[in-house]
């Protein structure tokens, strides 16, 4: 699997992949709030570092990160499952020292992937950065082994 800069020429497929990838996964998302952070997505791009996940050339997703916080990791839903997640999620933290990641908390796949990964649960915040109330968990990296 190779990683590259995302361009702003990238920003609408990743909107897109974005898009489908909520449509599968985040299935308490009500519509109008879908809508709007479908509409406004684009604009957080560029104060992260975005990187486009690629397989074959073919765009498996992409991640977004700030500082040593993965602020976004949305793959194409054909290849949620595969184990190309844990290859972003295990570079991400050996090469930007990843150690904070937060999580919708109806997201239960994505709690028990990032608990497999070496993160644990650490406090709770009843809105999301955007007020809206979807209950959000912040997970930081393990000092344990697992």
């Amino acid at each position: 699997m190779n990683q590259h800069q995302a361009t702003e020429n990238e920003y609408s497929k990743l909107v897109d992949i974005w898009a489908r990838s909520v449509r599968q996964t985040h299935d308490f998302l009500k519509d109008d709030d879908f809508k709007t952070i479908k509409s406004e997505l684009a604009t957080y791009f560029p104060h992260l570092d975005v990187r486009v996940w690629t397989d074959d050339e073919k765009i498996i997703g992409f991640s977004g990160v700030d500082g040593t916080k993965l602020e976004m990791l949305f793959l194409d839903p054909v290849y949620i499952g595969k184990g190309y997640g844990k290859q972003v999620v295990t570079s991400l933290v050996k090469e930007n020292n990843i150690q904070f990641i937060d999580v919708n908390e109806q997201n239960y796949s994505a709690k028990a992937f990032y608990f497999a990964m070496g993160f644990e649960e650490y406090s709770r915040s009843e809105v999301d950065d955007a007020g809206r109330v979807y209950p959000i968990l912040h997970f930081k990296k393990s000092t344990k082994e697992k």
